[in-house]
């Protein structure tokens, strides 16, 4: 073979490999031993905008590799084309972007290989293709897992409040009584339901505040949406921001993973802020916020998230003596009470005492067993003169106590509290032991708080004893 051979070959198989390297969908450059461009095929010059005749014998590097994603400077030395041709390995890169000529920048995968003859590193070649479409994929697959991820956690927490309960359908039909004060609420709540107004229901523990709440969500726009029950009162003050705003993983000692919050859950529903006199100062900033912004951000997070919930509050507090106490702010209460609700007490509505005695004893018979059609004359008697500070759930409570020993059909209550009968005259006196005495107390207490024994509104506080304490005394006196 002559020289002149040898020479035809290698250009026409150079020829052969530019050929190659021109018709590749990927961008390909070609570097001699110093790192200057010594080819550039039509698809690099499609994707950077640069072409062959700009950067041919230049270091391409400072063209369209200049710059990181966040356009912080990227050196040449720390470049992985130009590590290869110092040190021969091969390089394959995920993570890079590219910047065309008019500077926008796009992602590419790239490989780096060298090129040696006689173990001598004489250049290297460059293979790269714009990923823009994988990482547009994985970006919206990202997403989806993400809202599927929230999803879950939506569903873990509806099951965490009983998605039966907050669920639950409430309207008019439920509300028992025809008086003129019970028809007054009725009226005021066909006012108000149709709208996103906030209401306070104010009035007495025990008067059907929540049944209120749920007949106004029920008749409401939002009534296929979620009504959410929250009890202020009975979460702790470290714990009701996280409550009533979730949390993010690690917020706090114990948060072991995000917690979706009260406010979120309802979304697009109402929540009920049953004894709202009792949350801290710097929660009713917090829900001032969500009041008028409808914002707020979750504990540890600094994300604002955004609802459309309607607030429904309900206490049993003087809430005008509180905001002049300073211990309710006065700026929340107006935005509270935009339309204030009165629930009338059981002694205020007596004339609606048979009718709820009636409904009541269905309800027991239900789930009792027992089929009671009426209660007995002497006892109706008696319940139409006692003042009910427990007011409904007390009588509830009692009717039940009296249809568990009781036979069908009259009802004959037997174990009213002491001071529904009238005294006996002092010749009549008989006394009762200490014991019985006591038993007595704790049942009339336990009767009107609805048995709840522990809490600020639960029978240990109101008996000023510990909650262990009087557990012991309810199993020694067989309660």
């Amino acid at each position: 073979m002559t020289p002149d051979t040898t020479k035809y070959e290698v250009d026409s198989l150079r020829k052969r490999y530019e050929l190659i390297l021109t018709s590749m969908g990927e961008g390909v450059y070609g570097l001699d031993k110093n790192g200057n461009t010594t080819f550039v095929n039509p698809a690099a010059e499609l994707m950077t905008g640069w072409a062959e005749a700009d950067i041919l014998g230049k270091i391409v590097h400072d063209f369209h590799h200049h710059s990181h994603t966040d356009g912080s400077a990227y050196p040449k030395h720390d470049c992985p084309v130009y590590k290869t041709v110092r040190d021969g390995k091969l390089r394959h890169i995920d993570n890079e972007v590219f910047w065309r000529k008019d500077g926008s920048q796009f992602p590419v995968e790239y490989i780096a290989t060298a090129i040696q003859l006689d173990e001598e590193i004489v250049g290297a070649v460059i293979v790269f293709k714009d990923i823009s479409d994988r990482k547009r994929s994985e970006s919206e697959l990202k997403a989806a897992l993400y809202q599927v991820e929230q999803l879950k956690e939506k569903l873990q927490a509806e099951n965490s409040y009983l998605i039966d309960e907050i669920q639950s359908q409430h309207n008019f039909s439920k509300i028992v009584g025809n008086g003129p004060a019970l028809q007054q609420v009725i009226t005021q709540i066909s006012h108000v339901a149709p709208t996103d107004t906030s209401v306070l229901i104010q009035g007495e523990s025990g008067t059907g505040k929540e049944l209120i709440a749920r007949s106004i969500h029920g008749a409401s726009r939002r009534r296929d949406r979620p009504l959410v029950k929250v009890n202020c009162g009975a979460i702790s003050a470290s714990l009701v921001e996280s409550e009533l705003f979730g949390h993010e993983k690690g917020a706090y000692t114990g948060a072991v993973q995000r917690r979706i919050g009260r406010f979120e859950l309802a979304h697009g529903g109402t929540i009920f802020l049953d004894e709202v006199g009792e949350l801290p100062l710097d929660i009713q900033v917090k829900l001032l916020r969500v009041l008028q912004e409808g914002e707020f951000e979750r504990l540890g997070s600094s994300e604002t998230q955004h609802v459309d919930v309607r607030i429904i509050a309900a206490t049993n507090r003087n809430m005008k003596e509180m905001v002049d106490q300073g211990a309710f702010r006065n700026d929340l209460y107006y935005r509270l009470s935009v339309f204030p609700i009165e629930a009338a007490s059981l002694r205020q509505r007596k004339e609606d005492i048979p009718l709820l005695i009636s409904h009541t004893l269905e309800s027991l018979s239900g789930r009792l067993g027992k089929k009671f059609e009426r209660v007995s004359d002497s006892s109706l008697k008696q319940l139409m003169k006692y003042d009910w500070p427990g007011n409904i759930r007390e009588l509830q409570n009692v009717l039940e106590r009296a249809a568990i020993v009781c036979s069908p059909p009259d009802l004959i209550v037997n174990l009213l509290p002491d001071t529904i009968t009238e005294p006996e005259p002092r010749s009549h006196f008989s006394a009762v032991t200490l014991r019985e005495a006591e038993r007595r107390h704790i049942l009339q207490v336990l009767a009107s708080v609805d048995g709840v024994i522990a809490g600020k509104q639960g029978a240990a506080a109101l008996l000023d004893l510990p909650p262990s304490t009087l557990r012991s005394k309810m199993k020694k006196l067989g309660i």
